[in-house]
């Protein structure tokens, strides 16, 4: 792996060439395909995951099959830092959403990376700590708002401007329905009230802000 691309990736943009070279050459990059499950919650692995191209879902399940998405990542995000900080079983589970190319690391790698410039260690505390606040706020959500309330938050959360419109990326009935934790049927209902109420329309598998998303319904 060329130490331009892994310049690229935010995590390791202030390591100097020399530290790169080394990290370079102790990386393995391997592609997955869509649907491709790359950590399974449980498991005692402990390598650091860098996402080059392509997009995964981070997800919990329980005994009866039951998942709750929290959180998508995309190119320059990365995921398994828990277990190289206390070697513990993993905490979520993560699929491939499309085709994916990943940079994969191994604990004793990441132990001489950091060792060599701190700041790689600062960085990925700073990453940690977000995504903490961001697993505490989807609690919140699932707990304290109603099915139509996580809905309306999940559109608003994804959508982007593109073009002058409010754009979600693709996103499917049962997306919505594991980030929320609903079952699909009620998920549809409620985005066909949105649909029949002006206030979201679709655009092949995306949905569109068409205005704004009353708080409650």
């Amino acid at each position: 792996m060329s130490i331009e691309a892994l310049r690229a990736v935010p995590l390791f943009e202030r390591l100097q060439d020399p530290d790169l070279e080394r990290l370079a050459a102790a990386a393995v990059v391997r592609s997955f395909p869509a649907r491709s499950i790359v950590i399974t919650e449980g498991d005692t692995s402990s390598s650091l995951y860098l996402l080059l191209s392509g997009e995964v879902k981070v997800f919990v399940s329980d005994d009866e099959g039951r998942t709750n998405v929290i959180n998508r990542l995309g190119p320059g995000d990365y995921f398994g830092e828990l277990s190289l900080i206390d070697e513990g079983p993993r905490s979520a589970s993560v699929e491939t959403l499309t085709a994916c190319r990943l940079m994969i690391l191994s604990r004793a790698a990441f132990i001489d990376c950091i060792t060599a410039s701190p700041q790689v260690a600062v960085t990925l505390l700073q990453g940690a700590a977000q995504r903490l606040r961001k697993v505490t706020d989807h609690a919140r959500s699932l707990a304290l708002m109603d099915v139509y309330g996580r809905i309306a938050r999940v559109l608003l959360d994804e959508a982007r401007e593109e073009d002058g419109r409010l754009l979600t990326p693709a996103l499917t009935q049962q997306d919505i329905a594991d980030r929320v934790g609903a079952s699909r049927e009620m998920v549809s209902r409620i985005l066909k009230d949105l649909r029949a109420g002006g206030y979201i329309s679709l655009a092949g598998k995306r949905i569109v802000i068409d205005k704004s998303i009353p708080a409650r319904w």
